[in-house]
């Protein structure tokens, strides 16, 4: 497979090694409920730290990724700050934040994204999925970084969603109206359905004593010559006559099948039963799944919102946010309910590592409360406003919010064809006459008007997208019901350092560091309901259970109870038998011998206070 090759590769190719990993702190105070870290969260911090602290506890666990990146337009004025130890990404850090006259800034985006998309890979359960929304500025380098990192056949779709509904009448250029959604998969992946819409069951306007159903051509695109087998006639059961197909379109059934098919009552010969070509009858309750559609790359704005609706949505919830141009471009939620609706089971785990205005958390929570489900998030949030508008939003989503805003109504939506445009004397008639129905009458129409009782405060009338669209608009004040459930608000901590812990200046506690020392040694995620800390157990993994002999106090640390001694190895073979057992100590009392005999394997800790002993 051809490689990406960008300046700096070689720095960032195993860089996620070197980060250093923090333990969650959480934060009561900007929380919703009691706090619980295997709940949903919100974290404040650089998302590429954050998804090391997250791995001891989540790796593998993820069903579903959802990330919106920097697009890398050259006006975004990130900055590429990750700690890599080399002159060459120093000298890089020189010229932050990354904008459209650095010539590298495409260099510097895969080395930002490298990493991360590492770590995510290693989270990702092995039948989840990774959905990231790009345009045109990056996505064919990311195809190629996403398929160096997961494998190119672990590609599934690069759907295309209309972000914008009109186009931009001031663009100097051609007028992006799209962006890109790419969508990569573990090995067990299996694609949802989407429920079925009007729009689908407009076709099914046909009914009989059997149920409702739709019309299909009963032919095929062969020929007599291709498929002689499927050339013959089908008697007409009113008429008696033989109906024969187009030499050039044959049936599309071999002959047994369609008399079957005649005789169940499955061709449709017209209302009267006199037809002279035959369509099969698709019923509505015969369809698969309960008629679910299977998901395509076109995502229209009807069928996914878009970021003009996006943008208004969020400024109802938090109406005092200032300067939203210029701090994010959000998401709608219903494009990421489409994705939930598609890739995320109802009890699944969801992580947005690039969480800006926590529209995931959002789509998360409606998604709950349309079907009961159990969904959870995590959000990664680096700026600053990760508490004033990702977790602010949430709270207010979570608990309910008072909303002023405009209501609209549609009361006519009209495409404007020429025909329609040469008749424009109708059209204005009719809008004058839903303006006299609604008590906005002009002129003769003012009196017929004048004892109608008004809904709205206005009537607006405007064409967009080659539409007339006429609304009626009245100011509103109300709350807004909470979706219910709770978030743990958290940052980082100290880096777990050897040289911290051997001087005694950082100790941190036993689940923290237990959680690390577990997911190194094993690649497992520690579970808070196996730990017992009182007799140093962390869990079972591999084939043996692991234990850490450690807790954060100097006393004890410099005592002869935190050495692996023979007593507590052979105590082990009665607390957990039947497998072996690694053990975590900053020291041992007993040979190698002594350890294979009582089937104990000695990991050492960075820990030498207790030679003071």
């Amino acid at each position: 497979m051809p490689e990406l090759v960008f300046k700096g590769k070689e720095y960032v190719y195993n860089h996620h090694l070197t980060v250093p990993y923090r333990p969650l702190v959480p934060d009561a105070k900007k929380s919703v409920g009691a706090g619980d870290l295997s709940g949903n969260l919100i974290i404040q911090c650089d998302n590429l730290h954050a998804l090391k602290s997250l791995l001891p506890r989540y790796a593998g666990k993820v069903d579903l990724i959802f990330i919106d990146p920097p697009y890398n337009t050259g006006n975004e004025n990130w900055a590429y700050n990750d700690n890599v130890n080399s002159p060459i990404m120093k000298e890089w850090l020189k010229s932050n934040p990354v904008n459209g006259e650095d010539m590298l800034r495409h260099d510097k985006w895969l080395c930002m994204m490298w990493p991360r998309l590492v770590l995510l890979r290693e989270l990702l359960s092995e039948h989840g999925s990774l959905w990231m929304t790009l345009d045109d500025n990056e996505v064919h380098r990311a195809r190629s970084v996403l398929d160096e990192i997961f494998g190119a056949e672990a590609f599934v779709a690069c759907c295309v969603w209309q972000k914008k509904y009109t186009v931009s009448a001031d663009h100097k250029g051609i007028a992006p109206m799209h962006d890109y959604i790419l969508v990569y998969r573990k090995p067990e992946f299996e694609r949802g359905k989407l429920e079925r819409t009007d729009d689908a069951d407009r076709q099914y306007k046909h009914h009989d004593k059997d149920g409702i159903f739709r019309l299909s051509d009963y032919t095929c695109n062969k020929t007599a010559d291709e498929r002689p087998n499927l050339y013959y006639p089908i008697a007409n059961p009113t008429t008696g006559k033989e109906i024969w197909p187009s030499r050039s379109r044959v049936w599309a059934y071999r002959k047994e099948l369609s008399q079957q098919h005649n005789s169940d009552g499955l061709l449709w010969w017209g209302e009267d039963g006199r037809a002279t070509t035959p369509y099969f009858k698709r019923y509505r309750h015969a369809l698969k799944d309960g008629g679910k559609l299977v998901p395509g790359t076109w995502w229209s704005f009807e069928f996914a919102d878009h970021t003009d609706a996006a943008k208004k949505e969020l400024l109802q919830i938090l109406p005092d946010l200032s300067g939203l141009d210029n701090t994010m471009t959000p998401k709608p939620t219903k494009l990421i309910e489409r994705v939930l609706e598609i890739a995320c089971p109802e009890n699944g785990l969801v992580l947005d590592s690039f969480a800006g205005s926590a529209t995931t958390a959002h789509a998360v929570l409606k998604a709950n409360a349309n079907d009961d489900g159990n969904r959870k998030f995590i959000l990664v949030e680096g700026e600053d406003y990760a508490d004033r508008i990702t977790a602010e939003r949430v709270r207010r989503v979570m608990n309910g919010y008072a909303f002023v805003g405009t209501q609209r109504e549609e009361l006519l939506r009209e495409k404007i064809t020429w025909s329609k445009f040469q008749k424009s004397d109708a059209l204005l008639k009719q809008i004058e006459s839903i303006k006299a129905r609604e008590g906005f009458a002009d002129g003769d129409l003012a009196d017929q008007g004048a004892t109608v009782k008004k809904r709205f405060d206005k009537i607006s009338v405007k064409i967009d997208g080659g539409e007339l669209r006429v609304e009626g608009e009245k100011k509103i004040s109300k709350r807004v019901a909470g979706l219910g459930g709770e978030f743990t608000y958290c940052t980082l901590g100290e880096a777990i350092d050897a040289e911290k812990i051997l001087s005694g200046e950082t100790l941190p506690d036993f689940l923290n560091l237990g959680a690390w020392l577990y997911h190194t040694a094993t690649g497992g995620t520690l579970d808070p309901t196996k730990i017992d800390p009182a007799n140093f157990y962390l869990g079972e993994a591999l084939g043996r259970h692991v234990w850490l002999i450690y807790r954060p106090e100097i006393a004890f640390l410099k005592s002869i109870d935190a050495a692996l001694t023979l007593s507590f190895a052979k105590s082990l073979r009665e607390k957990k038998p039947g497998k072996p057992h690694l053990v975590f100590a900053g020291a041992k009392f007993l040979s190698n011998k002594q350890l294979l005999e009582n089937g104990v394997e000695f990991a050492s800790l960075p820990f030498g206070i207790y030679r003071e002993v």
